[in-house]
């Protein structure tokens, strides 16, 4: 029941492109029973090698085909070569990111010895076609997941109660704060950013990220609380990643199914920190650089990827060098620091996000020029002051303790029914009230 569901989800979209998800768990159920029977270690590597190529040849047809084709030709045209290079008239396919890492881990972790394969291809059909996160993550593991599925899942009123309470949280995420920051503060400064004034730009830049926060974030509350209603567990995928005191901090943090995904196949494979400090540089850019590209055929992805594996790179090295003195610092000032780096380190992350929310690399530079010139402050409109309040609030709601959040999820499971239920229906109004003009989830496009 919960394949065909979830296989009707999808079709909601597009029902041709269903066949890539059914093609994806088809070619990874098989390879997989072939890897893990397979004595021969030169067959295994064949056949681990036919699920990269298949998958990612999936993902690069449909997803980076038109970049690099349209790439080579700008590239051909500064050298004084008129080609016109073939272009797919295709649509990019709602999460094929996302269950193309998801299928790819199973393989991989087959083929390292980590993982037995399934022989119930109903199952694995499900672990890479769960609707909750199939469209925008969490990436979750077969090793996590597909155990899950070898028990019949058990009702249970506890979980049921903080799935709803989690569903909750994540549409006022999305609906209440994400898309009232982005239709209020950040869409005016990124289409015309030189209109407006520089401390204009600076809130608006601020508001993307709380909204970029708050739409992924809100998405993966909805994805891991549905899951809970159904007796399943879904990995943790944020974790308040503006409190970050460096990069490195940042991405344990934010999309953390992504981040551990690029370091355990891709990060670590490469040689990790095991060689030279130069090596372990050139490991995370690389790694960082993909990244980049995984979230969309786009210089400005591969801008935004460059900068945060740069950023990593300097961290690693400042680290290794041993410039950081060691010893206890008064409390004072070890609290002064940490608030120093965090500021320093959101900052950095708000530059990448200039890049990463444009569509050009022009637009990105012209945004950053903004931020020193004068302009009008846009603030006419009600609403847009009224966003500037929302922005502080969900400032000082990032930065509270972890454990308040802990209280009001214990609060809600603790009320009685009819409270639950008054709080719902209440919320459900509140979303329909702010959701005149919804938007669809960033993610969505990845």
């Amino acid at each position: 029941m919960l394949l065909l569901g979830s296989y009707f989800f999808y079709a909601q979209w597009n029902l041709y492109y269903l066949g890539l998800i059914i093609f994806s768990s088809l070619l990874d159920f098989s390879l997989g029973r072939m890897i893990h029977r397979e004595q021969d270690k030169a067959r295994r590597r064949l056949y681990l090698i036919c699920s990269l190529v298949g998958n990612l040849g999936v993902l690069a047809l449909f997803k980076y085909f038109n970049f690099f084709s349209s790439s080579v030709q700008a590239l051909l045209a500064a050298t004084g070569l008129e080609v016109a290079t073939p272009t797919l008239q295709v649509l990019l396919p709602v999460g094929i990111s996302f269950y193309t890492f998801q299928t790819l881990s199973y393989t991989i972790d087959i083929y390292r010895g980590k993982l037995t394969s399934t022989n119930s291809l109903l199952d694995f059909s499900l672990f890479v076609g769960f609707f909750p996160q199939l469209v925008a993550g969490p990436i979750v593991r077969a090793s996590d997941f597909l155990p899950q599925l070898e028990k019949q899942p058990v009702y249970d009123d506890d979980k049921a109660v903080e799935g709803i309470y989690l569903i909750l949280k994540g549409l006022t995420k999305k609906i209440i704060i994400a898309d009232f920051l982005g239709r209020w503060l950040v869409e005016a400064v990124f289409e015309d950013p030189s209109a407006y004034h520089g401390l204009r730009v600076l809130i608006g830049v601020y508001a993307y990220a709380f909204q970029i926060y708050g739409d992924f974030s809100g998405y993966t509350d909805v994805a891991i609380g549905s899951a809970k209603m159904m007796g399943f567990e879904l990995p943790i995928n944020f974790n308040r990643p503006y409190i970050a005191t460096d990069l490195q901090d940042f991405w344990r943090r934010w999309h953390i199914s992504l981040s551990t995904w690029l370091r355990d196949y891709l990060y670590i494979p490469l040689g990790g920190s095991r060689g030279s400090n130069t090596r372990t540089y050139a490991n995370l850019l690389i790694t960082m650089v993909l990244g980049g590209l995984w979230h969309g055929a786009n210089w400005t992805f591969v801008v935004w990827g460059t900068l945060h594996g740069g950023a990593l790179a300097i961290t690693r090295m400042v680290q290794r060098s041993g410039l950081v003195p060691a010893g206890e610092l008064p409390q004072w000032a070890d609290t002064a620091v940490l608030t120093l780096k965090r500021i320093a380190t959101f900052h950095l992350v708000c530059l990448g996000w200039v890049f990463f929310r444009s569509p050009t690399f022009g637009q990105a530079t012209d945004l950053l020029r903004s931020l020193t010139t004068g302009g009008k402050m846009g603030m006419d409109h009600p609403y847009s002051v009224g966003a500037v309040g929302l922005l502080v609030l969900a400032i000082l709601a990032h930065i509270t303790p972890k454990e308040w959040d802990g209280a009001f999820a214990r609060a809600f499971a603790r009320a009685p029914a009819f409270v639950e239920a008054v709080i719902v229906v209440f919320a459900i109004a509140l979303f329909s009230l702010f959701s005149d003009r919804g938007t669809p989830f960033i993610y969505f496009q990845f």
